[in-house]
C-alpha cells in the first residue's frame, strides 16, 4: 500500500464516509443489514432507510440492538449495528458477549466518536475503556481507524470476517495516510516511517500526532500503525523493540487494556525501554477536542516529551 500522509486534513468526513459505504454493502450483497440505536442522521446513514428495508431502527436500546443483531446473524444474515462508542461497548456488554461472541454469531460492531473525540458530549459519552472490554472476547477483531481508506476497507470486509468486529471511529474529518482503495491485512501492522533509535506505535487519531512527533525528533523514529488492535501483529512488534531498544505507545484510550496493554505484553521478555501516550486512568470531560488534547496529553508535543526521557 502506498502511504500518502502530509499532515493536511482529509476533506471527507467519517460520518459521511459511513454512509456511502453501508449503503454500497448493503445494495451489494443481500445478507447484509444496519442496525442503529436512534443515531442514523450521526452515522451518516439517515439517508439510506427509503432504500432498503434493511435498515433497522432499535432505538435507544443497545442490549437489545445486540440481542437482534445476534439473532439475525443466527438466522443467515450479516448485521452491522452502530452506536456512540460508550453505548456500543459498555452498555450492551454482556448481549454482545454471549449473544454473539459466545454463541458464535459473527456480528460488527461501529462505535462512533471514541475517547476524546466525543468532546462537547462529554465525560458520560468518551469511553476510554471499550478496546479493554472487546479484547476480552476471544476471538474478536478491533480496528481503531486511523483514516478513511481503512474505514472502507474494513467496513467492506468485515461482513464476511468470523467473530465479532468492533470497529472504533471518529464522526468528523481525520488526517488521509493511506492512498485509496488501499489493502490491509487483518494481524499485520504497517510500518508508516522505519528508524532505528525509537518504535512510536499510534492508533487511531494518535497516528497523525505521532507521525508529527516523528518529524520534531532529533532521532532516527520509526512508526508502526497496527490496522488492529487485536490480533496484534507481534512479530512486528518485536522486531522494532529489538531493533530500537525504545517502544512508546500513543493510543486515545486508557492505558489500562488497551495497545499500551496489548504492546507490553507482546513485548514481554525483550530487554527496552518502554513509554506510552494515554489516558491515565481516568474519566472523561467536556470540552472542544483541542483542549481535550492538551487535557489528556495526547499531542505530539506529549509523544516528543516521553520518547526524548526514554
Amino acid at each position: 500500500m502506498d502511504i500518502v500522509y502530509t499532515g493536511e486534513q482529509d476533506s471527507r468526513a467519517y460520518k459521511s464516509v459511513i454512509g456511502e459505504t453501508v449503503d454500497e454493502i448493503i445494495q451489494s450483497d443481500e445478507k447484509t443489514c444496519w442496525l442503529d440505536a436512534d443515531l442514523s442522521n450521526c452515522s451518516g446513514t439517515g439517508g439510506n432507510y427509503s432504500k432498503s428495508d434493511r435498515y433497522i431502527n432499535c432505538g435507544i436500546a443497545e442490549g437489545n440492538m445486540a440481542g437482534i443483531a445476534a439473532g439475525l446473524s443466527a438466522s443467515g444474515m450479516k448485521p452491522y449495528m452502530h452506536s456512540f462508542a460508550p453505548f456500543a461497548s459498555r452498555r450492551c456488554f454482556d448481549q454482545v458477549f454471549l449473544s454473539a461472541g459466545y454463541a458464535k454469531n459473527p456480528i460488527t460492531v461501529v462505535a462512533t466518536d471514541p475517547g476524546i473525540t466525543a468532546a462537547f458530549n462529554g465525560g458520560t459519552h468518551m469511553p476510554f475503556e471499550d478496546v479493554a472490554l472487546y479484547r476480552e472476547i476471544p476471538d474478536s477483531i478491533i480496528c481503531d481507524c486511523t483514516d478513511v481508506p481503512m474505514l472502507q476497507y474494513f467496513l467492506k470486509n468485515a461482513k464476511d470476517m468470523p467473530g465479532v468486529k468492533y470497529i472504533r471511529v471518529g464522526r468528523k474529518a481525520s488526517y488521509q495516510v493511506y492512498a485509496d482503495d488501499s489493502e490491509f491485512q487483518v494481524g499485520r501492522g504497517n510500518v508508516l516511517r522505519d528508524g532505528d533509535d525509537v518504535v512510536i506505535i499510534a492508533s487511531g487519531i494518535m497516528v497523525h500526532e505521532a507521525l508529527q512527533a516523528a518529524n520534531k525528533l532529533d532521532m532516527s523514529v520509526a512508526v508502526i500503525d497496527p490496522f488492529t488492535i487485536k490480533p496484534l501483529d507481534v512479530d512486528l512488534i518485536r522486531e522494532y523493540a529489538k531493533k530500537c531498544g525504545h517502544v512508546v505507545v500513543a493510543e486515545n484510550h486508557n492505558r489500562i487494556g488497551g495497545l499500551t496493554s496489548a504492546v507490553s505484553e507482546a513485548i514481554v521478555g525483550i530487554p527496552c525501554k518502554f513509554g506510552y501516550v494515554a489516558i491515565e486512568d481516568e474519566y472523561g470531560e467536556v470540552g472542544p477536542l483541542d483542549y481535550l488534547r492538551e487535557r489528556y496529553d495526547l499531542t505530539d508535543e506529549h509523544i516528543v516529551k516521553v520518547c526524548e526521557s526514554l
